[in-house]
């Protein structure tokens, strides 16, 4: 018998819509009923590729006896927490400031108006080793409410007064030193040996690493490089990275990256991808680009939709086992792929009799052999039987922000490879989000099968922003520049506090019993960190000086813009994240990117390409982390071009052909010599124009 998940879209509520739990999603009905029942609410927290929430469902919510229990006594409502980050947030503080911890699943007890009174994680079925059973928690907890129902009130007042916090009153202006005292932080931490930093469970962060590459090149500070590439190497030799179909798993649950926890999640491998992306330009090593390139394959290959959407998981487990889909016997091995040619593969990726995992084995090459192996053909055989012989679940859910993280990544791997078909990727999921996700200049939090659920939180509107900016630097086409202003501008109007950051849920969303502004960098950046780089992007980009910006529309038709206030607001948002990293600094490292930025302006490069130069050949050779517009020359065929200085419609963006997109008169910039010409400014300096690239010496504060 189907409860009251069977109409949901969500994957992960559907999982639970034939559970003998009467389970409800969170809204005013199930509240309601808790109200005139007189009955606590039970809120389980989770998402449909989380292991744990697997075996609690398996142990508890499958359960008649125990689902009798929660049905007698309880009001059930089950939540996505990528749907609803809002609640998931709320709750999160209160069941970290309750037990210490946070995770998945999350169980919350609380009134029916919404408040809580006790909080925790994974229940087993039956209490051992000093943790209590959940049906002897649910019981426990019902029999309070009955016979001392004041003690539970009185403790969810107290939660309440802790959860909602009063505001801090803003610095003057951005002081101290936190992009070294970060840096710092992280070299005590650093595992010298393996890679990484700090005790496992290692999580790859490459927010962190990325804000290390940039504070590495701007600061000369070749140690936090070194850390950074040492880290990439080894996580691309372990096997936390597929080494058969490719793409990262979501962590390593040892210290040397060998045995993952093996669910893929979309966002991890999208910020991996700039991470590469970010190191390989910063040393020129071409197994970081390789790798990128192989985690954005397994992103075309396994996690993206007809219409170029990008799916948010994979799951860990397949055949009720988690890894089993990942893990081979060295036998095995063998019959595929043929005594001889198996037993080198094994000697290549760490393959034993004995095995590295529970008498099976995860592919890796943490033994020191070479990246770039000669078994393409292996690793195909072998994907295919894999695919042959198990199936992961896959969460089919589109989500805003990680799509527009993915669209990030891609818009910066073709940057760095001139390869136009991740330039091509890009634009179409940024078309499928305006299609599907956007209304306006309302965006939505995700959708599943052409049904789109809430309206979006502050993390959509700011990483969605970044994508379209990230597009705009990748093809010079205004019409993503202008877009991303747009939901960078919505953004302040719903979410902005008055007395400084963002909040998480805003103007479109209901609300719940605290109003959070999550500025910590978790598994991915924060939303007041992306807005903060957004905020400082834009500044530079959208100059306040300027009355009005010539923009390219959908229609392909020009309007003009207008002032936006940017450098004001990023000035503020840096000085509000700067007094809340002031307890760690190494955990906002997207904001301190973002500093860093500020701090030190992009250099900004014109380009006048000669008829003998191709722009996709030239675009891999240029600084990743600079300001870049390419030109044509001003002369075609004995006729002036218009001037223009970009493409006016979206769909003219360059897309990986031999044509060249941009024909402009260059806005006075003239070639030298007949040659391509560079014409280079910084720090409010224009410099001669000049033949050479700009070397890497001169780019020697920048990420080059």
């Amino acid at each position: 018998m189907s409860n009251h998940l069977k109409d949901q879209s969500s994957p992960y509520l559907l999982q639970h819509a034939e559970n003998p739990v009467d389970w409800y999603p969170w809204g005013e009905e199930a509240f309601e009923r808790a109200q005139r029942e007189d009955k606590p609410v039970f809120l389980s927290i989770g998402y449909s590729t989380c292991h744990w929430c697997h075996v609690m469902a398996h142990e508890s919510f499958e359960d008649p006896r125990t689902a009798d229990i929660l049905n007698r006594h309880f009001i059930s409502v089950k939540v996505d927490r990528e749907e609803r980050p809002d609640i998931d947030s709320v709750y999160m503080n209160v069941c970290q400031m309750l037990t210490g911890s946070g995770g998945w699943p999350m169980s919350i007890f609380m009134t029916a108006g919404q408040k809580p009174f006790f909080a925790g994680t994974y229940f087993p079925p039956v209490s051992r080793y000093g943790t209590i059973g959940f049906p002897d928690l649910l019981l426990a907890v019902a029999e309070k409410w009955k016979n001392s129902r004041e003690e539970l009130l009185e403790s969810a007042e107290r939660i309440l007064t802790h959860v909602i916090r009063p505001a801090e009153s803003l610095p003057k202006e951005i002081h101290g030193n936190q992009p070294k005292e970060a840096a710092d932080i992280f070299s005590r931490s650093f595992d010298a040996v393996y890679g990484g930093f700090g005790q496992p469970p290692k999580f790859p962060t490459p927010h962190n690493l990325i804000f290390l590459t940039l504070y590495s090149r701007i600061r000369q500070q070749n140690t936090a490089l070194e850390q950074v590439l040492f880290t990439l190497d080894h996580m691309r030799r372990g096997g936390i990275f597929d080494q058969i179909g490719y793409g990262f798993s979501r962590y390593s649950t040892d210290r040397c990256f060998l045995v993952p926890h093996f669910e893929k999640m979309l966002y991890d491998n999208a910020l991996l991808i700039l991470a590469y992306c970010a190191a390989y330009k910063a040393s020129g090593e071409q197994s970081l680009l390789d790798t990128a390139e192989k985690t954005a394959e397994y992103i075309f290959r396994e996690m993206t939709g007809e219409e170029g959407e990008f799916y948010s998981a994979q799951d860990a487990d397949s055949e009720g086992e988690e890894g089993k889909y990942y893990v081979w016997r060295y036998e095995e091995i063998l019959e595929i792929l043929g005594a001889e040619r198996g037993e080198q593969f094994c000697s290549c990726f760490g393959i034993t009799r004995e095995g590295n995992f529970e008498g099976r084995n995860i592919p890796n090459l943490l033994n020191g052999k070479p990246l770039s192996d000669d078994f393409d053909k292996e690793k195909k055989a072998l994907y295919a039987y894999r695919k042959s012989r198990a199936s992961l679940h896959l969460d089919d859910k589109i989500l805003t922000a990680w799509n527009a993280l993915m669209i990030c990544a891609l818009s910066v791997l073709y940057r760095v490879t001139g390869n136009g078909r991740y330039l091509a990727a890009a634009r179409k999921a940024a078309s499928f989000i305006e299609e599907h996700l956007a209304e306006g200049n309302i965006l939505y939090v995700s959708c599943r099968s052409g049904v789109k659920s809430g309206k979006g939180f502050l993390d959509e509107y700011a990483c969605y922003a970044s994508a379209l900016i990230s597009l705009y630097e990748a093809c010079g086409n205004p019409f993503y520049l202008e877009r991303g202003a747009q939901f960078c501008q919505e953004a302040r109007k719903q979410f902005e506090d008055e007395e400084g950051g963002y909040f998480l849920y805003g103007k479109q969303n209901s609300r719940l019993i605290s109003k959070p502004k999550e500025t910590y960098d978790g598994a991915i950046p924060s939303g007041n960190s992306m807005m903060a780089y957004c905020l400082v992007r834009l500044s530079q980009l959208m100059p306040d000086g300027e009355t009005s910006v010539r923009t390219g529309s959908a229609d392909g038709e020009e309007k003009d813009g207008f002032g936006y206030g940017f450098l004001q607001a990023a000035e503020k948002q840096l000085r509000f994240m700067e007094a809340e990293a002031a307890h760690n600094p190494a955990g906002y490292c997207m904001y301190l990117t973002a500093r860093l930025l500020h701090e030190n302006p992009p250099m900004k490069i014109n380009v006048v390409l000669s008829k003998s130069d191709r722009m996709e050949e030239m675009i891999p050779r240029l600084p990743l982390c600079a300001d870049v517009k390419m030109y044509v020359e001003s002369v075609k065929n004995g006729i002036k071009t218009e001037k223009t200085g970009n493409v006016k419609n979206v769909d003219n963006c360059f897309n990986g052909s031999s044509s060249q997109p941009f024909t402009a008169e260059a806005e006075g910039y003239k070639l030298l010599n007949g040659k391509t010409t560079y014409y280079v400014c910084k720090n409010h300096t224009c410099f001669p124009p000049t033949n050479q690239m700009p070397e890497q010496e001169f780019l020697s504060d920048i990420l080059g």
